[in-house]
């Protein structure tokens, strides 16, 4: 099983609040089923959740009660978004079912928490792909925190055991700088934790989760012992079903 990423980046105008880009999404689907490869997925928030969520601070956890109706907004679009994305999946022939962090799970001092995941083995077993996002969730020490969608991948990854982890961007994989800022950046096609310092740590839009090195790291952590995750560009026409299908296509490459 193949476990994938469709970052905010792809799906998402991140520039734009609630701006789905259907026809990249439904483009997408459609290579991942094309790929004739079993698969689960995962989707960023995008602009349904970054721009409220940077507005209000809500990254920091419960400051202000004013924050409330902002996350109750925040959820409410990103499920929005869920939808359309597992409407997309439908439409190919992949049965998916939107799991919301937020109403299954809680965290702790900003770690997602799954004690129990029976619910999505369930589903996995019958062949309903459980698909879960970035959200905000209950936090037992802050009162609420942002769930990345790199922090679910994390959690399907440690209940799944997938042999591939697929990042799908905007960008061709990691570079030496933002590479929609310096012409001068340089793909990394092999990346480890040797080499966190060297990555620009900027984004060219706000992003509430993070940033990249906290997403690298992530991804080490998901490697495992022995395993790689890949970062594709998903702007690129076949590049994802390409890859899927095991052919080489410029990406990169994390190992632990």
């Amino acid at each position: 099983m193949i476990l994938i990423k469709l970052g905010g980046s792809v799906i998402t105008d991140k520039a734009q609040y609630r701006s789905f880009k259907q026809e990249q999404t439904a483009r997408l689907c459609k290579e991942i089923s094309s790929a004739g490869v079993g698969v689960m997925i995962v989707h960023g928030a995008g602009s349904f959740g970054h721009m409220i969520a940077k507005k209000y601070s809500l990254q920091y956890g419960l400051k202000d009660f004013g924050q409330i109706p902002a996350v109750a907004q925040v959820q409410h679009d990103v499920r929005d978004l869920s939808a359309m994305v597992t409407q997309e999946l439908i439409k190919v022939g992949l049965p998916a079912v939107s799991v919301p962090p937020g109403s299954c799970f809680v965290m702790d001092k900003g770690r997602l928490i799954v004690n129990d995941p029976e619910a999505l083995k369930a589903l996995a077993h019958i062949g309903i792909m459980p698909v879960l996002f970035g959200d905000v969730v209950a936090d037992r020490s802050y009162g609420f925190s942002i769930c990345s969608g790199d922090q679910a991948m994390e959690v399907i990854a440690d209940i799944f055991k997938p042999t591939k982890i697929v990042f799908v961007s905007d960008v061709d994989g990691l570079y030496t700088a933002d590479p929609k800022k310096d012409q001068n950046a340089k793909l990394i096609e092999y990346a480890d934790s040797s080499m966190l310092d060297k990555l620009d740590s900027e984004l060219s839009v706000a992003d509430v989760t993070g940033g990249i090195k906290g997403k690298v790291e992530e991804m080490i952590r998901m490697c495992g012992d022995d395993g790689e995750c890949i970062l594709v560009n998903g702007t690129v026409p076949g590049r994802l079903e390409a890859l899927l299908k095991g052919e080489e296509v410029p990406c990169t490459k994390v190992r632990p």
